[in-house]
């Protein structure tokens, strides 16, 4: 099980992105994933250009089944990240969503 403190602090760098604009860089899709994103196989993985110029990348959620066009607009938003057991932490964290 992972730490609650180790979790709460990665969330805390997160709440920085949550609500930010950019455009696609690049993507891919990931067809073979670890145990603990098997939930969300197959899953799209972007670059991200922030309006401030910075890169992030995370996964690209709500596309239905399309494929991501370069420069298309996303917003980084919160989602679950991981599949858990029932006694585990629920894992959330920033992914990025077309608008």
């Amino acid at each position: 099980m992972k730490s609650v403190v180790a979790q709460w602090r990665k969330q805390k760098k997160d709440v920085f992105l949550l609500g930010k604009k950019g455009k696609i860089i690049t993507w891919t899709k990931i067809m073979v994933s670890p145990p603990k994103f098997q939930a969300f196989t197959p899953y799209l993985v972007v670059l991200v250009e922030l309006e401030n110029k910075e890169r992030v990348y995370g996964q690209l959620v709500d596309l239905d089944d399309k494929d991501p066009k370069i420069n298309q607009n996303v917003i980084a938003v919160l989602r679950k990240t991981a599949s858990v057991g029932s006694n585990d932490l629920i894992e959330y964290g920033v992914k990025f969503m077309p608008f």
